[in-house]
């Protein structure tokens, strides 16, 4: 296994030189273990004349009289249809959950470092041939938006954003709902949205995705911390909520304590699990003590093979 903190060192990414050394290390990885992984896998190239609507013209014989805009044609007088255009570009959009309690981990990395290397990803293999990738960065309870766009030169400059973003300050939980939400109004076009986060933080994500996933193809990576998980038997420890500042003093040494620790933990994954299932969105884990490539490709192969099979057609009756 490939350790994360050979790509990705914990807390790379602070300081401009730092970021930039940080992403060519992430570039170089990716595209030699993963190019060409994740190509043609999501709805990019569509078959038919697509599904946006273009510009109005004149029609003229031999249209398909479907297209005609009768809106257009009541206003001019004249026949008018409005030809859809070709839906030959993928546009993904990541939405990136880099809130307080993602400064956290006690692997190889933290959490952050992962979710960065997670959006490095995707954006390197799915930024090609002029598709567009956009972002929508949350930070507790703001989010904000880059633009989708083409080009290895704004792949780059959104990925040092997103990599160079200040950590949260304990501003309060974090509302991933918002973001999603932001991201259904500026993601206008049918594409890929990644969402990165650990879904801790305000309740109430899970309408806003299941809207996300009625018009996109969305993919959840969901980060963990093996401490998030089981508590280790250390005796007295300090806990700290990094978004809300509340401290909690807890005896480790009892093992009823940690079962009941461990018991919670795996209740609230389980809970995680079942609301991306129900939202109909593709659900991946990421950990900051496993070879996250590995993880990744695995789930790419596995994604690719559920496609196929769903696509060969069944016996006719």
């Amino acid at each position: 296994m490939t350790p994360l903190g050979s790509a990705l060192p914990s807390g790379s990414s602070t300081g401009r030189t730092g970021t930039s050394e940080l992403l060519r290390r992430l570039e170089v990885v990716i595209t030699r273990r993963l190019d060409g992984v994740l190509q043609g896998d999501y709805r990019g190239v569509l078959p038919g004349p697509g599904s946006e609507a273009g510009e109005a013209r004149v029609y003229q014989p031999g249209d398909d009289v479907r297209l005609i805009d009768w809106n257009v044609t009541a206003r001019t007088g004249a026949a008018h249809v409005r030809m859809p255009i070709a839906d030959r570009e993928l546009s993904t959009w990541a939405v990136v959950d880099l809130s307080a309690s993602l400064d956290f981990g006690t692997a190889s990395c933290e959490k952050r470092d992962l979710a960065v290397a997670a959006v490095a990803a995707f954006g390197h293999l799915t930024a090609r041939g002029g598709n567009r990738f956009g972002v929508v960065l949350v930070q507790s309870a703001s989010a904000v938006s880059m633009p989708a766009r083409s080009g290895r030169h704004h792949l780059l400059a959104t990925l040092h954003r997103v990599a160079a973003a200040p950590r949260g300050d304990g501003g309060g939980p974090t509302d991933l709902g918002a973001a999603l939400r932001l991201c259904g109004r500026v993601a206008r076009r049918r594409g890929l949205v990644v969402v990165v986060s650990d879904f801790v933080g305000l309740p109430g994500w899970e309408r806003p995705l299941r809207s996300l996933t009625a018009r996109h193809d969305v993919v959840a990576v969901e980060v963990l911390d093996p401490r998030e998980l089981e508590l280790p038997d250390v005796g007295m420890l300090a806990l700290v909520d990094p978004e809300t500042g509340q401290r909690l003093e807890v005896q480790t040494a009892n093992p009823k304590l940690r079962a009941r620790y461990a018991e919670a933990a795996a209740g609230q994954r389980e809970e995680h699990r079942r609301a991306l299932r129900a939202a109909g969105a593709d659900h991946l884990v990421l950990r900051t003590d496993r070879d996250w490539l590995g993880d990744l490709v695995g789930f790419v192969d596995r994604r690719r093979r559920r496609h196929a099979a769903a696509a060969i057609p069944g016996p006719r009756a």
